[in-house]
C-alpha cells in the first residue's frame, strides 16, 4: 500500500485550516498565506487597524464614515479581508471564540494567547 495515498498538498487559494492542534505549525503557515495574498493584510494583523481621525480646532476625533477617503476605506477593506481569511481558517469552536472581535489583530492576538499564552508566560 502506498503511504502517500490520501495525502494532499496545501492549497494556494485556501487558508491553512486550524483544527485546534499544532498551533505553531498553523501560525507559521497562516502568516505566509496572509503575506502572499497581500502583505498589507499581515500588516493589519500585526499593527491593528488605524482608525481614521480628523482634527477640528485642535480636537482630534474619529472621522465619520461619510468623510472617509480612499485610504480609510482601503484600510477597512483590508481588515475585513483579514477577518474573512481567519474565519475561513478555523472551525466552529474557534469561530465562536473570535467572531465578536472588530479587528483581525484582536482575533489573531486571542488565538495566540489561547494557544501560546502571554509573552510573559512563554519565557
Amino acid at each position: 500500500m502506498n503511504p502517500n495515498v490520501g495525502l494532499e498538498g496545501s492549497s494556494i487559494s485556501r487558508p491553512p485550516f486550524f483544527d485546534e492542534n499544532n498551533y505553531s505549525f498553523w501560525k507559521t503557515r497562516m502568516t505566509i498565506f496572509l503575506q502572499s495574498l497581500d502583505y498589507q493584510l499581515w500588516h493589519i494583523i500585526v499593527n491593528g487597524l488605524r482608525m481614521p481621525t480628523r482634527t477640528i480646532e485642535g480636537v482630534v476625533s474619529l472621522k465619520p464614515e461619510n468623510e472617509f477617503n480612499d485610504d480609510d476605506f482601503r484600510m477597512r477593506q483590508l481588515n475585513s479581508k483579514a477577518k474573512h481569511v481567519l474565519f475561513c481558517a478555523v472551525g466552529p469552536n474557534e469561530f465562536n471564540r473570535i467572531s465578536s472581535y472588530d479587528t483581525a489583530k484582536e482575533m489573531w492576538d486571542l488565538l495566540e494567547v489561547t494557544y501560546e499564552g502571554t509573552k510573559r508566560n512563554r519565557k
